[in-house]
Parts: C-alpha cells; structure tokens; sequence
C-alpha cells in the first residue's frame, strides 16, 4: 500500500469534521470535498504488484496546500526541478522534474503522466506547470525508483501519475488570492452532466510582479524583476457507452510568459493537448482495458542575454523566437484476475518531433546569423507485468522492451541578410533496443507493519533538446551532441514500514546506478568568458540513499509529520568526462527534510506550519560553484466561515530566508523568492 505520510491532512481534517460537529459548528470546507470525488470509469486501476515497490500518494487535499503543483509535490522530499527555483521564476527549459536527487537535469528524469498521457515536452522533455493547476487534479501517485511495466521511456527515476478530478456537479472548487509582490491568483473547477455526457472542466490564471534575484550588493543596472503570467484551461467530456465501456475525451491548453530577471531576457510558452480514451472497467469476471491516443502541441521563445562587466548593461545573445514540437501517442493495456493471480499486458508508442529556430551572434545593434536545430524521436514498447497476491504475500515481475529510433536530424546555420548557409550538419539516423524489468515482494504482517524489497532497470532517451540543440545562458555555452546514447538506471531497494495506533511509517533504503548519465560537461571556456560546456554520456551516477517518512496523530486536533531523503550520488566518470571523478552531480543535495504541523485549536480555526531543509548543493559538474544549504518555514491560517467556505492566510518562506539558486562564473548569486505573505478565499463544497 502507499505511504500515508501525505493524507495527514485529510485525515486531521476528518477528525476536525467530527469536533465541529459536536460543538454545533460549521465544518472546514474541504473535510468531505476530497471524499466526494468521482473516479472515472475510464482509468484502470493502479499496476499489478504496485505495492512492492516505493510509492507515495498526494491527496487533492494535500495538493491544495500549494497554488503551483510542483511545489505541492515537493512535500516528498527528493523531489526537485532543475534548480531550487520553482515554476513561477524557473525558465521552462530546466522545468523538468526528478525523483531522489540522483542526478536532477533539466529535460527531467521522471516520467509525469496525466490519466496515462505524457506531459513531458516533445522537444525538451521538460514539464510545462502552469498546464497543471492543483484545482485540476484529484491525485498524485509518485512512484520512486525506475518504471519498467506500464510506464515505458522517461521514468528513470520515478513516475508522477496525476489523476484528473471526476466529474461532479456544480463547482468541484474555486480559490481566489493576492498577496506580496504584486501576486493574484484565480482558479475553479467543477462540472455538470448533460443527457449522456459528464463534462468537467477547469480554468486557472496566475500572476507575479516578481523580485530581484540578485541582492542589492550585486545588483546592477543589467537585473530586472522575476515576473511572470500565465494562464490554462482543459475540458472533458465523458459517455458511459453501455457494457462497462467509458469515453472520454479531453482538451487542454496553457499560455505563460516570464523575465528572466535580466533586461531584455525572457521565455513564453504554449501549447495545446488532447486526448481520447476509451475503456472498460474490470469486473471479477471479465478482464478490463483501456485504448488511448493523444497528441501535445507545443512552442517556446526564449530571449538571452548577456552580461556586461560590473552587471551595468546587458547584450542580446540568442533569440530562440520559436520552438514548435508536436508529441503524439498510442497506449493499449489490459488487466484481469485469476484467483490471487494478477495480470496486465500492453504496448505504447509516441512519436516526437521538433525544431529550434533562433537568431544569434548579435552585433552592430542587430543578429547577423540565424539556426535551425532538431530532428524526431519515436519510442515504442511492450510489456508485461504478473502479480500473485494472497494478502500477506505479494509477489510482483514484470518485463517490458522499447525500440527507440532517431532520424531528421539537423543544425543549419545560415546569414539572416543574404541565406548564404554556414554550416549545416545531418547527424545520422540512429535506433536501439531496451530491454527493462522490475521485481518485487512484500510481506504484510498482522500487527500492521510489512516488508518489501524490489529491483528494477529503466531507460530514458534523450531528449531532442539534448541531442541537436546548442544554447547559451548569460556568458555560459552549451554545445548538443547528436550521438548521445539513451540513460538507462539499474537499482535494488528494501523497505519496512506499518501503523501502530495513531502512528504510521515508511522506510526505504536503496542503492542506484544511473548508466551513461547524460549531463553538461565542461570543456573549455566560452568565447564571452563564460564555460563552454557539451552534453555528454559521462559515465556513472553511483546513488545509496535512504528515504523515511512518518505521521502521528498526537491529540483528535493536533497531528505531526516529518519525512527525509538522504542521497549520496558520486559520479564514476567516462574517460571524455575524467574531470568529474568523484564528483557530485549538478544541483544534487545529499539531505532533504520536511517536518510540519496541523492544529485546530478552534472547530473553524486550522493551523499548518512546515519547515524543509536542504543541504548544500554545486550549481556546476566540476563542484567549484557551491549554493550553500537552505531551511524555509511556511505558515497558514485557515478560517471556516461556512460549510462551502473558507479565509485563508499564508504566508511563504516566514523568515526571509536567502535561497541561493545559482552561481555565475564571477561569483554572482541569483536567489529564489524572498518572504511572501498572501490572502484568499476559497470554495469547496
């Protein structure tokens, strides 16, 4: 079973219900919201054997405490974008998300999968948040460790498995806020059934004015705000067709721009997705299915700059005026039961392809030159999982291959004045085959506590960002590499956990190696003065690392919670890559620690305090430019006015912590967001 460590919340929310009610008063607005949730027909169940491995699930609840989603899920500890920036200040090219610090990179190691669709970019692997908005999503199941059976290429080091809110009736719920920095927010979801047909939809806008990444001290006329805006919208339709089979039909869409906290930088991006799914649900005599086919649409700008000596002015450097990438997919599973046998067989392809378009080498007031750089990936697999469940034993094997294959490939260069091309490059079409699986047991006892333990092998290939596009950020160059081979992460695990009374646990402890870890590697020094670095496979990622985490329920109005994860990564490096020996990946802490507490000392009045400690992280692969270690506190006061209502006062980062985020080669520090108090009111019926 997953860990309970997140339905803290939920559960403290329960008892509260049952305190209002005995003294006459109104309940806190979500206490049944979470329970009412419908569960579409259309998803199948969770993946055979799911158990014996390490999963963690977010209820909406547990979601709600945060307005982006990628900062709700980084309540599991070991889970981080690119940076310590979240996705309000984080450029969208190193949004991609990571599981267990292993080796955190910006086109992401983990696979995030909405009701089965990818939501990784076609083009650079990365997740787009802002198409994400918590009041869309009814759960998180985060599953640590590679994903071979159902998940296929791109869960390295994890999968994030979002479900969508089920259709209700009216407003399912509604927030609006403001606060510090110029900050509002407006976000709603609900739906409504028409004849046949149960609509759902969800609607969120958000804005910043933003802050300085740099401090005063260093500070020049070059530093700008850190704003940002964006906005989303999704639509379902689902038709119960008769016989246990379910239709589902699913749009969405995302706009976003934002500074890049220098004059003159920024990025926007946009996209559209769309799915259709068609299912039947499993029953105890028939086996059920699932048949789907999506597609993302997507486009990035992105403007960056250079800077001056003394940060008194900055330089256009490239202007990547359009990304256009289009990702589209095929999935098929199907699962039954045979006494305590389980199964589930299936197969999915997704075919991406995407082009870079930008202008550089910017002189005389004007870009001389223009680039085109991208190419196609196609991915398709098979696989098969059993499981043999008799309640107090759980034995789980699943096996899956993928053939991965690369063509169209090309970096052209040319004059924008006269078309006269300067270079152009057509890598070779390369493919591959991979074979994956996964291996599990778990022993449940009678007194509540179980053991489990579980190998696995999965593959990530890279990303078209990776293989044909270089770029440049600030006075820093990176060159692509076309002939990089798929990351593939190998890993073994135990773990032991159980409820005793008002208590509850889980604890892991793994060993990891990450193959042929792609990173930027740094060979030399950028014409601007910066480092020049390349994309390369350099080798090994050696990981042991120990998760935990732990609830209790201390009074019916006071409960606690804290979790770690501990990861000592070292790079045993490829002899391109001999300078990273011994080293710590890029933006890999060894420690993360979450703690918090939720109190109701009135029936309306909830209390929530969480604190997270990270240790000190490189912002480099050579470990020569060190962010030191960071320790935030989030505080919040949720005030019941009526059973559907509910004031709320937050208030981010209490202390003024200084987050350091990342480090120049002049030793120039950019810094994430400073304390943040904001106000809302929100509707959950």
């Amino acid at each position: 079973m997953s860990s309970s460590l997140f339905s803290q919340r939920r559960g403290a929310l329960a008892v509260v219900a049952a305190f209002s009610a005995a003294c006459g008063l109104a309940a806190p607005a979500s206490a049944d919201g979470v329970e009412s949730v419908v569960v579409s027909a259309a998803r199948l169940p969770e993946p055979v054997g799911q158990a014996a491995f390490s999963v963690v699930t977010l209820d909406a609840a547990a979601l709600s405490t945060s307005d982006r989603l990628d900062n709700a899920l980084e309540q599991v500890p070991g889970i981080s974008l690119f940076r310590r920036t979240n996705s309000i200040s984080a450029n969208p090219t190193i949004q991609g998300i990571s599981l267990r610090s292993i080796g955190p990179s910006g086109a992401g190691r983990a696979l995030v999968l909405l009701d089965g669709v990818p939501m990784n970019d076609p083009f650079g692997g990365w997740v787009i948040w802002t198409a994400l908005p918590s009041e869309d999503i009814a759960r998180a199941e985060i599953v640590r460790g590679a994903g071979a059976g159902p998940y296929g290429a791109g869960a390295l080091t994890g999968t994030i498995s979002l479900s969508e809110r089920g259709a209700t009736g009216g407003i399912a719920t509604a927030d609006v806020s403001g606060g510090e920095l110029g900050t509002y927010r407006a976000a709603a979801s609900g739906g409504a059934k028409i004849g046949a047909v149960s609509l759902f939809a969800s609607a969120a806008t958000e804005q910043s004015n933003g802050w300085y990444a740099v401090l005063p001290g260093q500070r020049g006329a070059a530093d700008t705000r850190l704003w940002f805006r964006g906005s989303s919208a999704a639509l379902r339709a689902e038709t119960a067709l008769g016989n246990g089979m379910t239709l589902v039909e699913r749009v969405g869409y995302y706009d976003e721009a934002r500074a890049s906290g220098l004059a003159g930088g920024g990025a926007k991006a946009h996209g559209l997705s769309a799915s259709v799914t068609l299912a039947k649900a499993a029953t105890d005599a028939n086996f059920g299915w699932r048949l789907q086919g999506w597609l993302l649409n997507s486009d990035l700008s992105n403007v960056s700059v250079s800077v001056a000596p003394g940060r008194v002015s900055t330089t256009p450097a490239d202007d990547q005026y359009s990304t256009p990438a289009l990702g589209w997919g095929l999935n098929a599973a199907a699962l039954g039961q045979a006494g305590d046998f389980h199964w589930e067989v299936g197969a999915d392809l997704r075919d991406d392809a995407g082009e870079s378009r930008e202008h550089y080498f910017y002189s005389g007031g004007r870009f001389l030159d223009n680039r085109r750089s991208g190419g196609r990936m196609i991915v398709g697999g098979a696989y098969g999982e059993l499981a043999y469940d008799t309640g107090a034993w759980l034995l789980t094997a699943g096996v899956r291959a993928d053939e991965w294959a690369t063509s169209q490939g090309h970096l052209v260069q040319s004059s924008i004045a006269s078309g006269a091309v300067s270079l152009q490059s057509n890598p070779p079409s390369r493919d591959g085959l991979v074979p994956t699986g996964r291996l599990g047991v778990r022993r449940n006892f009678a007194d509540g506590e179980y053991l489990r333990t579980a190998a696995y092998a999965g593959f990530r290939p890279p990303s078209l960002n990776e293989l044909y596009r270089p770029f440049r950020v600030g006075n820093d160059v990176t060159n692509a590499n076309a002939a990089l081979n798929p990351e593939k992460l190998y890993g073994g695990e135990v773990g032991w956990g159980g409820v005793r009374g008002n208590v509850s646990w889980n604890t892991t402890a793994f060993f990891n190696q990450l193959h042929d870890a792609i990173t930027n590697v740094t060979i030399g020094t950028s014409p601007a003065g910066g480092a020049l670095r390349q994309r390369q496979n350099a080798g090994d990622i050696n990981a042991v690392g120990f998760e935990g985490d732990a609830t209790a329920q201390l009074l019916p109005n006071f409960g606690i919670h804290a979790a770690v994860a501990l990861t000592d990564a070292r790079v045993h490096a490829s002899a391109a890559a001999a300078q990273l020996e011994g080293k710590r990946p890029a933006q890999a802490p060894v420690a993360t620690i979450t703690a918090g507490a939720t109190w109701y000392p009135l029936a309306p009045l909830g209390l929530t305090a969480d604190i997270r400690f990270e240790s000190a992280r490189f912002d480099d692969d050579l470990n020569s430019r060190r962010l030191g270690s960071a320790l935030t506190l989030d505080l919040r006061a949720d005030w019941t006015v009526a059973h559907d209502w509910s004031f709320y006062v937050a208030a981010d980062n209490l202390t003024d912590a200084r987050i350091a985020t990342a480090v120049d080669a002049t030793g120039v520090v950019s810094y994430d967001a400073p304390r943040m108090v904001s106000a809302g009111i929100r509707y959950a019926p």
